[in-house]
């Protein structure tokens, strides 16, 4: 078929897909790079304790994982992004394959200090976007009963951070009873749910961290950077004849 019938197509920038596109061009053999966030600061954080267990199941699962420690890390907009702890955060995220955000519920919603790491990570810098394509996982801890507020929040925030946030999510209700003297959690239910989310965490990062160059390319910024680069062409055309 051809573009005729797609008048406000530029055909030049326009493609489609195909399973031979989606072959990547090489097969990464390094482990799956993870990075883990938590939300609180508490000495016992059941959000960390979360968050270390699903490392541990993810370290069995062959990956390598990082856990950023938020303690100093300064509000957004508090500190210049050379900032120690917004620096560590940025470079972690862009060494990133994958991540796993925990946080407890409170007032119906993410932590601020969730939220705070989050608004950290911007869509770009420079030509690096730290959390394009990156696969992501997400958990919460509650007080009270189960609730679903804090991940449902975070998974709006990963698709504008333009992540491929997985289906299965985990949601940890009256933690402070599924977890032992040590932080570590007891079986349960719930313990289950979180070794399924890292399962198909690490499914998905092998599946798509080969690919995503290409999964995440898309028509109207290939048309913006080619409106551009002909703009910056008539001006050098348009310079050249004022020197004439």
């Amino acid at each position: 078929m051809t573009t005729d019938s797609l008048p406000n197509i530029d055909a030049g920038q326009l493609d489609s897909p195909t399973l031979e596109k989606l072959t990547p061009p090489r097969i990464a053999t390094h482990a799956p790079r993870i990075l883990l966030l938590y939300g609180s600061l508490r000495e016992r954080s059941y959000s960390r304790f979360l968050t270390q267990e699903a490392a541990r199941l993810l370290e069995h699962f062959g990956c390598e994982t990082r856990i950023y420690d938020p303690r100093g890390l300064p509000l957004p907009d508090g500190a210049p992004p050379s900032h120690p702890k917004v620096a560590e955060l940025r470079e972690l995220s862009v060494w990133s394959e994958g991540q796993v955000w925990c946080s407890p519920e409170r007032h119906g919603a993410m932590t601020g200090v969730m939220k705070s790491q989050i608004d950290w990570l911007p869509l770009e810098i420079g030509s690096i976007r730290p959390t394009q394509g990156r696969t992501l996982a997400l958990m919460q801890v509650s007080g009270g009963s189960q609730s679903f507020n804090a991940v449902n929040a975070m998974r709006l925030l990963g698709r504008w951070m333009r992540m491929v946030t997985i289906p299965n999510q985990s949601s940890v209700a009256k933690a402070f009873q599924e977890f032992d003297d040590e932080g570590r959690m007891k079986p349960s239910s719930y313990y289950d749910r979180v070794v399924d989310v890292m399962e198909e965490l690490v499914k998905f990062t092998l599946l798509t961290r080969d690919r995503t160059d290409y999964l995440v390319d898309r028509y109207s910024e290939r048309k913006e950077s080619e409106d551009k680069r002909k703009a910056a062409d008539l001006a050098k055309i348009a310079m050249s004849q004022e020197t004439e």
